[in-house]
């Protein structure tokens, strides 16, 4: 697999990751452990060097198993993960306090069996802690040699200059697709502006562009989609003429619509990473194939011009988790 560099502070990673919140977290019930360390191997086999999770996937489960699976190529290998809410539990609300900052920092140590976070990030904005304290607590983490990089997620641009005056940040990881652009418009120019690197996280859309989801496809309780406005059963019929878009190319390409949608993703900036997530190797294998591809300039200026033509329907986020982003 190719190479790329996050950020100023050049973080060497595959140029695709491994999202691996999934497995623990988010889409229904977790894999069995047994499974879930096999996928992350296969991942590593298959020139996978970057892998995501957090403290809040299952309160520091799926650190652990992550932290299982890769003992064995620890220095092989590049961990980020997050923290940022209360208790680990997401519905508790934020803290990014200094001194939450760092008892998660041990925590996590423990759960990936390890002596350094690669890539340590903010999960959200903390709207009762200045981004300041934030960034200061990491940079002391940082000299004590807990931690190698810092990162913001889902983060404004006002945010990450402060915080970069501080520290350095290597990376911001937000939502980003060829069904959320958003961040192109003011993120992108700040980010090259600043040197830092960006990892889109949900590049299938949540699974959406990869043209598996069907127009009355149901989610369960405990699958995330299920209060996501993006995934009601209006909005998946009137997008699906995206996904209708993305399966044309693919078979004039002979590549499947989620290799299209990472490979366009691959072509935006040298400074992207995307960390597509799956429970199952032969989604991993498809995903990881995105890495061969070059799309042309004829082959963007396709997509673009189609996506001209597409209005996506849907927040991607219920009010309650939108108003934690951005800021």
């Amino acid at each position: 697999m190719k190479t790329r560099t996050l950020g100023n502070a050049k973080l060497k990673v595959s140029a695709i990751g491994l999202g691996c919140m999934g497995l623990s977290h988010g889409y229904g019930p977790a894999v069995e452990k047994s499974a879930g360390i096999a996928l992350i191997r296969n991942a590593f086999e298959r020139g996978v060097t970057f892998f995501d999770t957090a403290e809040v996937y299952a309160q520091g489960a799926n650190e652990r198993l992550l932290g299982e699976a890769l003992e064995p190529v620890r220095d092989h290998v590049v961990i980020a993960t997050k923290f940022g809410f209360r208790n680990g539990i997401a519905s508790e609300g934020m803290d990014s306090r200094p001194e939450n900052i760092r008892a998660v920092a041990e925590a996590s140590l423990k759960h990936l069996r390890t002596d350094r976070i690669d890539l340590f990030y903010q999960h959200r904005t903390d709207p009762d802690v200045p981004i300041e304290d934030v960034a200061g607590a990491v940079k002391d983490l940082i000299a004590q040699g807990k931690v190698k990089h810092f990162g913001l997620s889902e983060a404004g641009v006002e945010s990450i200059r402060r915080a970069h005056a501080v520290q350095p940040v290597t990376a911001l990881q937000s939502e980003y697709s060829l069904w959320w652009r958003e961040p192109e418009e003011k993120v992108f120019p700040t980010l090259e502006d600043l040197g830092i690197g960006f990892v889109p996280f949900s590049p299938l859309g949540r699974g959406f562009l990869t043209g598996k989801i069907s127009a009355d496809a149901t989610f369960g309780k405990d699958d995330f989609r299920s209060i996501v406005p993006r995934f009601s059963p209006e909005a998946l019929k009137a997008n699906q003429s995206l996904v209708d878009l993305l399966g044309e190319i693919a078979n004039d390409k002979g590549a499947t619509p989620a290799q299209i949608a990472i490979a366009w993703l691959l072509a935006q900036r040298p400074w992207i990473v995307p960390i597509p997530g799956t429970t199952k190797l032969h989604r991993l294998e498809e995903n990881l194939g995105a890495d061969a591809m070059t799309l042309s300039a004829e082959d963007l200026d396709r997509i673009a011009h189609a996506l001209a033509q597409v209005k996506i329907e849907g927040d991607r986020y219920p009010p309650a988790l939108q108003a934690r982003v951005g800021r």
